[in-house]
Order: structure tokens, then C-alpha cells, then sequence
């Protein structure tokens, strides 16, 4: 960069905004720039045009844009026309939309049909219009920067950090990416070093669940039912206080997204994580702690695992397990099992015995409804739970852990009680493929009593209520849903010998459909016969 000369770099945004903070953080680094508002820009661009234009638009609280996609566009025209060799915007991760359908960290592709809140379809329009108004593609740079803090901080989230009461939504607990203005400086330097085209997620590493970054700068939460959200949030605002109409969903359910494609093409690597930003923002001298990327949260496993779990694993359901032996202590694995009781106690059981008996604590791949409502998305993703697919599951495995896969899927745990404790279709086998992929054995796992818990005796096809719930009808029991308690059936788990599928076979046969299957019927074919014999092996479903 040293061979740039003065003022080939026009910022224009706002001042006292991200902005203004990356005008100083170039100037620090040898990049002499100028900051001017959309109208002065106009004629800037007609008198003097630089070689690099940056548009750093900011969307506030109240959906409005202090550069608005009409001057965006006008810019970028008349930038083009001028001969200006490079235009970079500085767009947002606010464009991908917050669902509990989100798979995890997505890339610059992801797309989605579902519907999308306020602001998602904001920085979508804006994008849109600034590349259609920019003719040349490879001089375009889009930069989707994570929320930023401290300064740059000026839209919900910064306001939301550092205000005294922070209204968020009852029984959410979302993991959240902070990006420091200085990584966002270094990732706009490599671009212009790079000089490369394209679009790129700018965030850093890591996550922060979004209470702790409350606690942490000392924001107080008000929790309130989403139905109530809106109209208390307005009210706030009217009081002065920063409640942020609109972003609701932002503070629900997770949008994150993966660095990846900066880090290979740019070679951006962010110096901190989202949890050392926010304890940059309050100035702490404190080293800030480590979080799972998915809001695992060991000591609220260890908590419960004390109380609640501890009395259904042991008291309620009085689950006996065996074949111990055959659980891996160190390395990786797919836990296979069968899911019944729709309810996911089958799961969190095994979760439980695994941390009680080995100290490893499983990752399951859960069905989107599972943290689609308050309070059970809260649990779930402190227990562990990870939103299924391919890349998650790779994730884990990779990093030496066990893996928990239900391959029957929502439809296996939704089996009427006449055809309980038989297997159902494997789907596509997937679990398979994550094993091959990643060269990792499948452990089978087996329980006779979790049927009962909420035996099926009766469905009902209510189209509201699929919609609603995501499941596939709604089940009728002797208690559901009048008194959606489950029954204390007894319960017997059974783990399998491991099936060494890596000794037999490489990553590549995970393309292979025959192999796959044939795996994938071998394993389900071992499951049904020790489903049977623990069948016939108990005396009483209740004792």
C-alpha cells in the first residue's frame, strides 16, 4: 500500500459512525482517505474522482438509511462513468435472515425462500441495487461486515450493549458474532492490496451467547414474551431507551456466517474473537473467556445434570444402560440411535449417561422445531444441540467428538406406539456418508421404554397446527395434549459394539450409493434385532 498516492480513497458515509472510524483506522495504517457526506460526494466525484470508492451505508434502528440506496446507486453511476477503477461497499451479515431454521455459518451464497424480517430484506434490496448500478463486476468489492461494537457501534447492537435495559425475548438465548472496527479496517485493507472482486463475510472468530455479552458491558435484560415484543419495544422508545422496533428476530435466533471465503481469497484472518471485542468495548483487563461456536454450555450441563436430568435419568424413568464398553473414551464417532416420545428426552438421556459415565458430551443434530419456541431452544442449544447438516456434523467429527444422529428423522419419532419398536427407513443414509467422510466408526445405541413415555394412540392432520409446529401432525396420547406430562415408563439402553466402517473403507466410498446403502442397512438391521431382545428381556414397561 505504500505506493498509493494522497486521496485515492473517498469514504462516504456519516460521521460518528463505522464510517468516520474507518477514515482514522486507514489513516493509522498509511492510507491518507476522505470522509464526505452522499451530497458533497456528488460533486467530489465530478472535480477530483479517486481510484477507490467506499459506500458505507448504515441502517438505523427505525429501518432508515443515512445512505439511502437511491444516493448509493447515484454514486456508484456516476463513480463508474468517472473512470474510478474500484467501488467497495460495506454491507452487513444483517442479510441473512435470523431463523431457527439457520443452518450454522453460512457462505456468501446462501439463499433462503422463508421470510425474511425487516432488515434482511433491506441490506437484500440495497446489495441488489449498488451491484446493478455498477457495471463492471470485478472492480466491485462487497464486503458483509458482522455487527460492530464501541463507536462504530451506532445500531442496535451497540446501543443494545451499552444501554441500561436491554429488552430481549423470553426463553432465547442466541449465539451472536461481534466484529472490532480494527478487523474490519484490516479486511478493507486487504481488499485494496488484493485489488479482488466479489463478496465476502467479514467476521470474527468465535461467538458470544447474547446474554453474556449483556452481562458482560453491564446491560440489564428485560425478558418479554415475543407476542408483547413489538408494542413494549415502542414504548421504550418513546421513553428513550434502546429498544429497536424491527429487530426482534436478530435478538431470537441466530445469522451467523463463515469466514472462510475471506480467509482463502483475501487472506483475512480476524485478531479477535466476538467475546474480545465486547470486553474491549467495556475496557476490561480481564482475558475474555471462550465460547462453543453453537452456545454449548458445559456448566449448564453440569448444573442440570445435578438436578433435573439427574432425577429423570435416575428416579423417573430409572434408565438402566449396558455395553459401556463399547463407548470410545478419546476420538471420534456417530452415535446412531432410535428416536420415539417425539418429545427429545430419548436424546437428552443419552446425553446425560454419556457425560455421567465417559465425561464426553455429545453433539446431536437437531430438527429445526426443536429451537424454533421459547424455552426449549434456550435448552437445547445449551445441551449441545446443533442445527443438521452436513457442515455441523463435519464439524464436530473433525474435532474428535461424538456426533448424535437420529436417522429416521422427525418422522421416527412421530411412530404410531402399534409400530414403535420398528425401524423405519434410514432416509438417505446420511449418517453413513458423515462417517465415511470424515473416517469416523458408528456406534449404535438402542432403548425399549422411551415409546412409552408418549405413546401414540391417535394423530390428528390439523393444517394450522403443522404450520405452526413443524411437526407432522398432531399426536394424540393418553396424556398429550390435554397434560403433556410423560408417562414413568421403564426405560433400557442399550450401546453396540462399534462398527469400523474407516478399516474397511476410505473418505471417496461416502459417494458410493452401494456402499452406503449396504452400510446403512447393516446398521439398521443390528439396531432392530437388540430392539427385540431388550423387548423380550423386560418383564414390565413400568418396573
Amino acid at each position: 500500500m505504500t505506493g498509493l498516492p494522497i486521496d485515492t480513497v473517498l469514504i462516504v458515509g456519516r460521521r460518528r459512525t463505522c464510517a468516520e472510524v474507518l477514515r482514522d483506522l486507514l489513516g493509522s495504517r498509511g492510507i491518507s482517505s476522505r470522509l464526505l457526506p452522499p451530497l458533497q460526494a456528488q460533486g467530489s466525484l465530478a472535480a477530483q474522482p479517486p481510484s477507490t470508492l467506499i459506500l458505507v451505508p448504515r441502517l438505523s434502528s427505525e429501518l432508515d438509511w443515512e445512505l439511502t440506496p437511491s444516493q448509493a446507486v447515484k454514486l456508484a453511476r456516476r463513480a463508474f462513468e468517472k473512470g474510478v477503477e474500484r467501488l467497495i461497499l460495506i454491507s452487513s451479515t444483517f442479510i441473512y435472515p435470523p431463523s431457527h431454521h439457520h443452518p450454522g455459518y453460512v457462505g456468501e451464497d446462501y439463499r433462503t425462500a422463508r421470510p425474511m424480517p425487516g432488515p434482511a430484506r433491506c441490506w437484500t434490496e440495497y446489495e441488489t441495487r449498488v451491484v446493478e448500478a455498477w457495471a463492471d463486476p470485478s472492480r466491485l468489492c462487497v464486503l458483509r461486515a458482522a455487527p460492530l461494537l464501541g463507536r462504530a457501534g451506532q445500531g442496535p447492537f451497540g446501543d443494545l450493549c451499552s444501554s441500561g435495559l436491554a429488552v430481549t425475548p423470553l426463553g432465547y438465548n442466541p449465539v451472536m458474532q461481534f466484529l472490532h472496527p480494527e478487523d474490519l479496517a484490516d479486511a478493507l485493507l486487504k481488499v485494496l492490496e488484493s485489488r479482488r472482486g466479489g463478496t465476502f463475510n467479514i467476521v470474527p472468530g468465535g461467538a458470544i451467547p447474547l446474554r453474556d455479552a449483556l452481562s458482560a458491558t453491564g446491560s440489564r435484560r428485560l425478558p418479554l414474551p415475543v407476542s408483547v415484543q413489538r408494542p413494549a419495544r415502542r414504548l421504550l422508545s418513546r421513553l428513550g431507551l434502546a429498544a429497536h422496533p424491527g429487530w426482534t428476530e436478530y435478538l431470537r435466533h441466530p445469522f451467523m456466517a463463515s469466514g472462510d471465503e475471506a480467509r482463502r481469497r483475501l487472506g483475512f484472518q480476524p485478531r479477535r474473537t466476538s467475546a474480545q471485542t465486547v470486553f474491549d468495548l467495556i475496557g476490561s483487563p480481564q482475558p475474555a473467556p471462550s465460547y462453543d461456536r453453537f452456545g454449548l454450555d458445559l456448566d449448564y450441563v453440569e448444573a442440570y445434570g445435578r438436578t433435573l436430568l439427574r432425577f429423570l435419568h435416575d428416579f423417573y424413568w430409572r434408565v438402566e444402560e449396558s455395553g459401556w464398553e463399547n463407548v470410545p473414551r478419546r476420538g471420534r464417532a456417530v452415535l446412531v440411535g432410535v428416536h420415539r416420545g417425539f418429545m427429545p428426552f430419548d436424546g437428552v438421556m443419552l446425553m446425560h449417561g454419556l457425560v455421567q459415565q465417559t465425561g464426553r458430551c455429545p453433539r446431536f443434530l437437531v430438527h429445526p422445531s426443536l429451537v424454533k419456541f421459547p424455552g426449549l431452544a434456550n435448552f437445547m442449544t445449551k445441551l449441545g444441540g446443533i442445527p443438521a447438516n452436513h457442515a455441523n456434523a463435519d464439524w464436530v467429527l473433525q474435532k474428535d467428538e461424538i456426533l448424535g444422529v437420529y436417522p429416521e428423522g422427525i418422522q421416527g419419532a412421530f411412530t404410531p406406539y402399534r409400530d414403535a419398536y420398528s425401524l423405519g427407513r434410514f432416509g438417505r443414509s446420511d449418517f453413513v456418508r458423515m462417517a465415511l467422510r470424515n473416517q469416523a466408526p458408528i456406534l449404535p445405541v438402542v432403548t425399549a421404554g422411551s415409546a412409552e413415555i408418549f405413546p401414540i394412540l391417535g394423530r390428528v392432520d390439523w393444517k394450522w397446527f403443522r404450520r405452526f409446529t413443524e411437526w407432522p401432525y398432531l399426536p394424540i396420547t393418553p396424556t398429550f395434549p390435554l397434560l403433556p406430562l410423560p408417562l414413568p415408563s421403564k426405560w433400557h439402553t442399550r450401546f453396540l459394539p462399534l462398527q469400523q466402517v474407516q478399516k474397511e473403507y476410505g473418505p471417496s466410498a461416502a459417494d458410493d450409493p452401494t456402499v452406503v446403502r449396504r452400510i446403512s442397512i447393516q446398521v439398521r438391521d443390528r439396531m432392530q434385532e437388540e430392539v427385540q431382545r431388550l423387548l423380550k428381556a423386560r418383564r414390565s414397561i413400568w418396573r
